[in-house]
Parts: C-alpha cells; sequence; structure tokens
C-alpha cells in the first residue's frame, strides 16, 4: 500500500463531500436542530398538571357535590405534578378516556364515596390516581401514621436530553459512515468511474481506505460541533475523559465505515443500496437505545440487541459521559466495534467489484 496513493484518495474523497451541500446539513446542521429541539422540549421545567376530569353529581347529591369541591380546589405538595380538575357530564366518561384528554376521571358516588375510571397501561393515570386517591382521603380527615421528610435533588445527567444526546452522536456516526461511504462507492460504480479507476496501480485496499480515512476526517469536525453544543448551550455533562471518548467515537466511526463498504461492494444502482442500507440501520434505529433505554426488550432478544454495534456504541459513549466511564470499562463495546471492524472489511475487500 502506497502512502502518496492513499493520500491524494482521501483527498479526493474530502472535495467530493464538501462539494455536497445535502451532506453537509444532513451531517452537522441536523443534528443540531434535532438536539436543540429536544433541550427545548425537556427542559427543567416545573412538572405538568395532571388533568382530573370530575363527572357532575347529579342534583341534589350533596355528597358527591363535596368530593367533586375537594378536589377542585385541591394544592398537592411542591415538586410533585399538580392537578387541574374540570368537570364533565356523565355521558362523556367514555369519549375522555379513548381521547386521552384526562388522565383520570372521578365519578363521585352517592354516600361519599368515589369511582376512578383510568387506563392502567398509561403511566400518567397510575400516577394522577394515587395523587387523586391521596387528596381524597386528606380531605376526609386521614392522617399520616409515619412522619416523612422529603429531600429533592436535582442531579446532572438525569435530564432526556442528558441521556439522549449520546445516542444522537452514536446515531449520527453511523448514518454518516453507512451512507456517506455506500452512496459514494455505488454513485462512482453506477457513472462508470470505477472501471477506469481498475485500470490504474491502486489497489482495493488503498480505494476503500481512503474512503474510511475521509471519514475520519470530517468525524473530528462533527463531534467538535454536536458535543460542543451539547455541552455549552444545553449543559449535558461529560462525566469522562474526552480523550477516551474521540476513541471510542473513532473506533465507531471505523466500524460502521467497514460496514458501508460491505454494503456497498456489490451493490449496482443507488435504488438497490438504499435498501441494503436501511436494512441495516433500522434494525440498530430500534433497538440499540438510541431514544430509549435496551434495557426496555425482553430479556430473550437480549443477546441479539447486545450484539448490534449501535448498541455497543451507545453504552459506550453513555458510560464514558454520564458514569466517567475509563477506557477500561468500555472494552466490551470496543470489542464489538473492533470485531466489526476487521470482519466487515476483510469481507469487503474479497468480494468487493469495480463494475
Amino acid at each position: 500500500m502506497r502512502i502518496e496513493t492513499l493520500r491524494q484518495l482521501t483527498l479526493a474523497r474530502f472535495r467530493e463531500f464538501t462539494r455536497e451541500p445535502e451532506a453537509m446539513f444532513w451531517t452537522f446542521v441536523f443534528p443540531l436542530l434535532l438536539a436543540g429541539g429536544l433541550g427545548i422540549a425537556f427542559r427543567d421545567k416545573a412538572p405538568e398538571p395532571s388533568i382530573i376530569a370530575v363527572v357532575v353529581p347529579a342534583a341534589g347529591d350533596s355528597a358527591a357535590a363535596v368530593v367533586a369541591s375537594a378536589l377542585g380546589a385541591t394544592r398537592v405538595m411542591p415538586d410533585s405534578a399538580p392537578l387541574r380538575a374540570r368537570t364533565i357530564p356523565a355521558d362523556s366518561v367514555d369519549d375522555v378516556l379513548r381521547t386521552g384528554t384526562a388522565a383520570l376521571v372521578v365519578l363521585p358516588q352517592a354516600g361519599g364515596g368515589v369511582e376512578y375510571r383510568y387506563d392502567p397501561a398509561r403511566p400518567e393515570g397510575r400516577a394522577a390516581r394515587q395523587v387523586t386517591d391521596d387528596v381524597l382521603q386528606r380531605a376526609q380527615g386521614r392522617a399520616d401514621v409515619v412522619p416523612v421528610r422529603d429531600v429533592t435533588v436535582r442531579e446532572r445527567g438525569s435530564r432526556y436530553i442528558d441521556f439522549f444526546l449520546p445516542g444522537l452522536l452514536a446515531m449520527n456516526i453511523m448514518g454518516s459512515s453507512i451512507w456517506s461511504l455506500a452512496f459514494a462507492i455505488v454513485t462512482q460504480r453506477n457513472k462508470k468511474l470505477l472501471k477506469r479507476l481498475v485500470a490504474t496501480p491502486m489497489s482495493r485496499l488503498e480505494y476503500l481506505l481512503s474512503f474510511v480515512l475521509s471519514r475520519l476526517v470530517f468525524l473530528g469536525a462533527e463531534l467538535a460541533v454536536l458535543l460542543g453544543f451539547g455541552v455549552l448551550v444545553l449543559d449535558v455533562p461529560v462525566r469522562g475523559s474526552l480523550t477516551t471518548l474521540v476513541a471510542l467515537a473513532f473506533i465507531g466511526a471505523a466500524a460502521f465505515g467497514a460496514i458501508g463498504l460491505l454494503v456497498s461492494s456489490r451493490s449496482r444502482t443507488v435504488e438497490g443500496v438504499s435498501g441494503l442500507t436501511n436494512l441495516v440501520m433500522m434494525p440498530m434505529w430500534i433497538f440499540s437505545g438510541v431514544f430509549f433505554s435496551s434495557a426496555n426488550f425482553p430479556a430473550v432478544i437480549q443477546p441479539l440487541v447486545q450484539a448490534l454495534p449501535l448498541t455497543a456504541l451507545v453504552d459506550g459513549m453513555r458510560a464514558v459521559m454520564l458514569q466517567g466511564a475509563s477506557l477500561g470499562a468500555v472494552l466490551q463495546p470496543v470489542a464489538v466495534l473492533m470485531a466489526y471492524l476487521v470482519v466487515c472489511l476483510a469481507v469487503a475487500l474479497k468480494i468487493f467489484r469495480w463494475q
């Protein structure tokens, strides 16, 4: 392998990328817009009130009227979700539950009792039921037997945007690596450019490695922009070593670059490589814990989930950023990514064709 040939090929990939405004937008601007939008949506703010629908009591039903009045005038403890009661007619109970416009429906009963109607599959419904029942019981004179004291603690890294940003970084690394490499190679093959390059002294290894190296060059800029935005604007913590985080990102980019090379090694058309790329990335978008923890999936499929390269990168980056993990603590994700890098690159070199 000749260094000068590799350098010139890498520079060519670099120039191709910078001359594509669309690629620059999806690589640098779109992740910032997504992170900024989620940062605004999940910023620190007071708990949203739980909407409680109280069925209008029948005329002359004084006990039911007292229940409705107590619930409508309630004030709950600080830092807990407040209640916002509104009255509804009895014939609209099913509509309210069906449309989800209220977390809980309270039906006052004759004699002072109440009936709760809610969907147990909705966490806000279960929470509203507990708070509402506590309020009504206290209104009837219930007292706490055990004295309690609340101490609220706000820890950096507990917000959803703190959880999501490492996943967004990993997802952006995966998408940029696979899409940019796969589409560039297939486009050149489709335009018969590879057929001309095969007549040169350039080897397959030099050609394919130039794509991986150009991807790693842009990765530094991506990390600086997105991570800097998260830390400076969104106040996302980075508790671990920045060197460890960057090394993990570069290993992940190389692994996904190898996957992109494998996907494009035989594809002839943009439509074909688009389908293969979506086939590869879609399961990782769903199962790898980018938007929510991968531990939510059943135990029977956890071995497959943990074997996905995006799962390894997401878990490793979250461990470094939120838990302060060292390089030794993320050796398992590194091993998974290195395995994909070696295997996919070897297979791509074996089956790659120029035309």
